[in-house]
């Protein structure tokens, strides 16, 4: 007989679509970027504001979402973001102006702000400690496929339908999501609560060395993350002179997949080095070393000949990025444990959304002035800044 696949990663995988819907009603504007940059006369420092203007509303609702889950639980919480958030992406299509654009990017960001603690909520209910980087990697592998999904649908839609129908869709996927989630979550076993474990107040989180370690890292580490999460379609369109349709259709979703599969790697690697007897958080610091040593290689993106040596470069820059942040993202459950999963975890999106905010504006203001070459040279370093970081902050020091 064939071995069943337990219920609890089961419930995982569905949950993890949740992802895919997030990401790619995210990733649909940076797949439209092009269509939206001429309809409303935008140039790339715009748009880059307009990134701005979505993540500082990302980066100050990721802890009220956090604590919203935790106070609420998983299923109910989770369920009322993705309807509100599916509401202000399918709305997108209806804007006419730039204003209208920024206030519904600004609104389903606020929703999807919940995303990712939601998704750290669900590993520590559902699986082991040593499983949390697989149930991350599980749930890249969400986010990925959103990432790969956005520019086929822009690429498919968008010529024969208009832009808009792309938002309109993604919508309708975040409410059929709904039902199958309740419906799973009521079969799937969850996991016991250890006795005598230590529960942690907010309070306790923010007189933590350990806290605000995790958020330091976070802001070095995903600058690689952000820049082919946002800037990937632009880059082929203006670095390799190709169409908007073109570069969706034949490259920009090539990086999203390998990125799936550094997810994987970043989750196997752990779970092999913890099983193998290394202590938890010295695996996942293994792990997000390794990761930042490959991804100086982001470097090398603008010295490719071809646009599908640039696409092969860019893929190994986004897989060791996302193999460093799976890792990255599940330490907040190690440290403090699943009963402050939700704010943990939003503290690190937090602070990602908060890089964003930042980065975004100097990153159009850069490619506007000298091209991308600059910017990639600048992120390829910073995640080895973010391992020093980890390494001073949040290990014992005989790890």
């Amino acid at each position: 007989m064939r071995p069943r696949i337990p219920l609890r990663w089961v419930a995982m995988g569905v949950f993890a679509l949740s992802s895919t819907l997030n990401y790619m009603d995210r990733l649909l504007l940076a797949a439209a970027a092009p269509l939206l940059e001429h309809d409303f006369h935008l140039s790339n420092r715009d748009y880059g504001l307009l990134l701005s203007a979505v993540s500082i509303a990302y980066a100050l609702s990721a802890p009220l979402m956090g604590l919203f889950l935790d106070r609420l639980g998983l299923n109910r919480g989770v369920s009322l973001a993705v309807a509100f958030w599916s509401v202000a992406g399918a709305a997108t299509g209806l804007a006419r102006n730039f204003s209208q654009l920024v206030g519904c990017r600004v609104s389903l960001s606020v929703f999807q702000a919940a995303g990712i603690p939601s998704s750290g909520k669900a590993s520590a209910t559902y699986l082991e400690s040593k499983e949390l980087a697989l149930g991350a990697a599980l749930n890249q592998l969400g986010l990925s496929l959103g990432g790969i999904a956005a520019p086929i649908v822009v690429g498919w839609m968008a010529p024969a339908y208009g832009w808009p129908s792309a938002f309109y869709f993604c919508g309708l996927l975040g409410f059929a999501w709904i039902p199958v989630w309740l419906w799973m979550a009521q079969r799937a076993p969850k996991q016991a609560v250890v006795a005598g474990s230590r529960q942690f107040a907010v309070g306790d989180l923010l007189r933590d060395r350990r806290f605000w370690s995790l958020l330091a890292a976070t802001v070095f580490a995903m600058t690689v993350y952000t820049l082919w999460s946002n800037w990937t379609t632009l880059y082929f369109v203006e670095s390799r002179r190709m169409t908007q349709v073109e570069a969706n259709r034949r490259f920009a979703w090539i990086p999203p997949l390998f990125a799936t599969l550094g997810g994987a790697a970043g989750g196997a690697l752990a779970f092999r080095w913890i099983r193998g007897g290394v202590a938890v958080l010295s695996a996942r610091l293994r792990v997000c070393l390794l990761s930042a040593l490959f991804v100086l290689a982001t470097a090398a993106v603008p010295l490719m000949p071809s646009p599908g040596w640039a696409a092969a470069a860019i893929s190994v820059s986004y897989f060791w990025s996302v193999c460093l942040s799976t890792n990255l993202y599940v330490m907040p459950i190690d440290l403090f444990g699943p009963g402050r999963a939700a704010f943990g975890v939003a503290a690190l999106t937090f602070a990602y959304g908060l890089m964003q905010t930042f980065a975004s504006p100097a990153i159009g203001s850069l490619v506007d002035r000298f091209g991308f070459g600059s910017v990639c040279a600048g992120v390829s370093v910073l995640p080895l800044a973010s391992v020093g970081i980890l390494r001073w902050g949040v290990l014992p020091a005989r790890a």
